[in-house]
């Protein structure tokens, strides 16, 4: 056979496909959309499931991709075999209700033979036990032997996915390896557990419904829906035994390889390090490139699982400092032909995964001294297991794979319980389970909308105006589609065959309004996207009634929709704004825009400095008042992409895209994007930051205002320092900062003479403390309670106590306000007799439903119910008496 790489294999295969009249589409982003059933793509059928179900119309009726996808569930099992990985590339051919079995099998059959030429001795299939029609296709269609066609049952052969949804039997194609490959059993064939027949292509005959009794129906509509590893394919095609020999993979291998100075196939636990790091990379990489972030929930989780797991196992490898940054560019390099996202990104990849693997370098370390302080209470204790909670919070918070922490307690032979680690571990898992929803096929509800016509669709008109006429073509409530309605608190949608009213996406919302009939008048709260392009009014009837078929006059509100677009263009020069001030690693991460303000989420790794939003904001207001002219366009994406427009992160688009330009021969921002805009900057007025903080790891947020926003919030300012001014009895507001800088040196000179006071007054107090100390064992025990006191002053009465008596425990608590605390200090001489002021100021502060600890000489502890501090005190004795023997 002749050997081929991996990326022409994906080109073979789609400009084959294309040549059967399918549309060839490009990878849809990891990050699924409308499915809460999974958090990251996991087949290459998954972002397609509208198209099955006929929920939505696809692009066309025969379709193929190369779709990107990350499986975790066996993630512990990376590394460890040369079979497991989590990325992986799936190629795949679609028909919605166009062509059937027939041509299925028989395109993939002139592939496999005319296109990678396979020897056809050396391939078998299978088919569903059942399924008379697919074995008579290959048999006397394909013109192959009975014998090399397999019947299997429901295991092996049929294709369903969760409790309900489209399913039906598959017919898979075989490939033999060689009897090198091979188990040595006589019987050894087809559907053995062996490595010699290796199933490269599924064909799955998507023919039923299964509904959740379990039952099955015909679908109306037949599909097809087929699927083959290209990492797999290429292993075959290239002879070598696994994915991490294959070309693009084993390029990232050997570099992991080069990096950490060892040389892959000498060792067997290196080897599993390299694969470990190999694999992770090329999922993190991708995953940087579709806008996931790590973070200790849903997808962000299992991203930074990932990409620890690689550091980890970098570490093990002897690699020092950080690497991952240069193994990146072998993942790029490798794969931008088909995803050039990966290039785009890059500053942003390396960036993003560069911090991570920072902040990960620091949290092992403390991670490590909070394993230290468990091995060495437990040591203390005589205990040699340390709990499953340990275990997880090491791992969930420090970052600590279990692995580690087993490693590290069996050098000092101690042991890790795993099964309540594995408890904390599922109980986690079922938490984000609950907030993904269940597992039914479309993994989201349906909702009244799907119960309209698929092929119904509204036309969005409001690019041009803010009014039209048209009809009313359905009313809804939440649960189903009603004739007519009259006026009412009750909210109900609207759905139309065309609308001036924008539905709220890309961070826009949707707009407000009217909309009249001849005889009612409905208020337009809120405009939805809702399923297959229908556009959904949400309304409350104020005015007489309202029913279906009926004429209807759609109004905007123009003032709040003017407000909104003002906002959004704004957001545009703020990102450029950004780019310029902050460096090209800058991208949208998420933005809302409405009427009163705007909000934009970006990639930025620290807070920004005043001087960068000063920046920033001049530089915004500059474009403003630059009045540069903003165009709109409609080109191919390609074209697009050669003008430099930014897209979205993990945002999948079409051949066509809408281009929105500021600035004529000098563009200061070109972005796709299918908002509303103004259409030229100076009609924004005005810009002003309210604010800048973080959002995530990685992430920032700005908030602010324009146009009368700003005008707003001036008015809002001036009044305050007016009313600030009255408050200090000043005749001219200009003269607020000379006096608040005055009160500020008054204030300063009180809290001195105040802390003075304070001082001699502690003095007194500890001076009188020990006249009513109990004597335990030859330890001065003495307790006390003092109100409004601050915990610094505690302190210093401890430090007081500390430097003028050596035989004592004093337990004192001090109240200030609603909060109050404990501090417990005990002498060198008590100390040595027993006493442990962390543990006692734990075990009192437990009398009051609070907790605390620290060292052996001074602890401090937080109190619960501050009215049970007397009965915690009065039990001091005996708590002492515990530890002075």
């Amino acid at each position: 056979m002749k050997w081929m790489g991996v990326n022409e294999l994906r080109k073979l295969y789609l400009d084959f496909f294309k040549s059967k009249d399918h549309l060839c589409i490009k990878s849809f982003p990891l990050v699924p959309r409308n499915d809460n059933s999974l958090l990251l793509i996991n087949a290459g059928m998954a972002p397609l499931k509208p198209y099955f179900t006929g929920q939505e119309e696809p692009p066309k009726r025969r379709m193929a991709d190369c779709q990107k996808c990350i499986r975790t569930g066996d993630i512990e099992n990376v590394g460890k075999t040369a079979r497991h990985g989590t990325f992986f590339e799936m190629l795949g051919n679609w028909s919605f209700g166009d062509y059937f079995k027939e041509e299925a099998i028989s395109w993939a059959w002139e592939f496999c033979i005319d296109v990678l030429k396979l020897p056809v001795e050396r391939l078998f299939v299978s088919v569903y036990e059942d399924d008379d029609e697919a074995e008579k296709i290959w048999h006397e269609k394909i013109g192959l032997p009975m014998d090399k066609i397999f019947r299997m049952g429901k295991e092996d052969n049929f294709w369903e996915a969760g409790i309900d949804g489209p399913c039906g039997p598959c017919s898979e194609i075989y490939f033999d390896r060689g009897e090198e490959y091979g188990c040595g059993k006589p019987d050894c064939t087809v559907g053995c557990d062996c490595d010699r027949y290796m199933e490269f292509w599924n064909l799955v005959f998507t023919q039923f419904e299964r509904h959740e009794d379990g039952t099955y129906t015909p679908l109306e509509q037949k599909n097809i829906d087929t699927g083959m590893g290209l990492e797999r394919l290429a292993a075959m095609m290239q002879n070598v035994d696994s994915i991490f020999d294959v070309d693009t993979i084993k390029a990232i291998r050997d570099h992991v390889c080069e990096i950490a100075g060892c040389k892959y196939g000498e060792s067997h636990k290196k080897d599993v390090s390299i694969r470990v790091i190999t694999d992770h990379i090329r999922s993190v990489t991708f995953m940087a490139s579709d806008g996931i972030l790590p973070s200790n929930e849903g997808r962000g989780y299992v991203m930074r699982r990932l990409l620890r797991r690689a550091v980890r196992h970098g570490k093990l490898l002897g690699i020092n400092g950080l690497f991952l940054k240069d193994i990146v560019k072998t993942v790029v390099d490798n794969s931008k032909v088909e995803y050039t996202e990966l290039e785009e990104k890059y500053d942003y990849i390396v960036k993003l995964l560069t911090t991570e693997e920072e902040n990960f370098n620091k949290t092992i370390d403390r991670g490590m001294k909070i394993l230290d302080d468990y091995i060495n209470e437990m040591q203390k204790n005589g205990e040699t297991v340390l709990g499953g909670e340990a275990c997880f919070k090491l791992s969930d918070t420090y970052g600590f794979p279990i692995d580690l922490t087993r490693e590290i307690l069996e050098e000092k032979g101690l042991k890790a319980d795993e099964a309540g680690f594995e408890a904390a571990m599922n109980e986690q898992r079922e938490k984000a389970r609950v907030a993904r929803g269940g597992s039914k096929y479309m993994g989201a509800d349906e909702t009244v909308f799907h119960q309209i016509d698929r092929d119904f669709h509204t036309e969005f008109v409001g690019y041009e105006t803010l009014e039209c006429d048209d009809e009313i073509a359905f009313i809804a409530t939440d649960d189903e589609l009603i004739e007519n309605a009259g006026c009412s608190d009750d909210e109900l949608y609207i759905v139309s065959s065309k609308t001036p009213f924008y539905a709220e996406s890309g961070g826009q919302v949707g707009d407000i309004g009217t909309i009249t009939t001849a005889s009612g008048k409905c208020v337009v709260l809120d405009t939805q996207k809702a399923v297959a392009g229908k556009i959904a009014h949400k309304i409350k009837v104020v005015e007489g009634g309202i029913s279906v078929g009926q004429k209807t006059h759609f109004a905007v509100d123009k003032k709040n929709r003017r407000a909104i677009m003002r906002n959004h263009s704004c957001a545009h020069l703020l990102q450029s704004a950004l780019r310029e001030v902050l460096g090209e690693h800058v991208h949208q991460a998420g933005q809302l825009v409405d009427s009163n303000r705007l909000r934009f989420d970006f990639s930025h790794f620290n807070a920004m400095t005043p001087d960068e939003l000063i920046k920033v904001e001049m530089l915004v207001n500059k474009y403003i008042f630059d009045a540069l002219d903003v165009t709109v366009k409609e080109m191919p994406i390609d074209e697009a992409k050669k003008l430099g427009a930014m897209a979205l992160f993990g945002e999948k688009y079409g051949d066509t895209v809408r281009v929105v330009t500021m600035g004529d021969e000098q563009p200061v921002s070109i972005e796709f994007c299918g908002g509303t805009h103004v259409d030229n900057t100076a009609k924004i007025g005005l810009f002003k930051i309210v604010s800048e903080s973080s959002v995530a790891s990685g992430v920032r947020r700005i908030e602010a205002v324009t146009g009368s926003g700003v005008m707003a919030m001036l008015k809002e300012h001036i009044d305050m320092t007016k009313k600030a001014a009255q408050a200090l009895k000043l005749g001219n507001p200009a003269e607020l900062v000379k006096r608040c800088m005055a009160l500020m040196g008054e204030i300063k000179t009180l809290e001195k003479e105040r802390d003075s006071l304070q001082a001699e007054i502690s003095n007194m107090k500890t001076k009188a403390l020990f006249e009513n100390a109990v004597d335990i064992n030859g330890v001065k025990v003495v307790t006390a309670m003092f109100t409004n006191i601050r915990p610094d002053m505690l302190r210093k009465m401890g430090d007081e106590i500390k430097a003028t008596q050596d035989d004592f425990v004093a337990v004192i608590a001090g109240v200030n306000g609603e909060k109050a605390n404990l501090l417990v200090v005990a002498g060198k001489n008590a100390v040595a007799k027993g006493a442990h002021a962390g543990k006692i100021a734990g075990k009192t502060a437990e009398l009051t439903g609070g907790r605390g600890g620290g060292r052996p000489d001074s602890a401090m502890a937080g109190v619960g119910d501050k009215f049970k501090i007397d009965e915690a005190l009065d039990k001091v004795t005996d708590i002492v008496a515990e530890f002075v023997k």
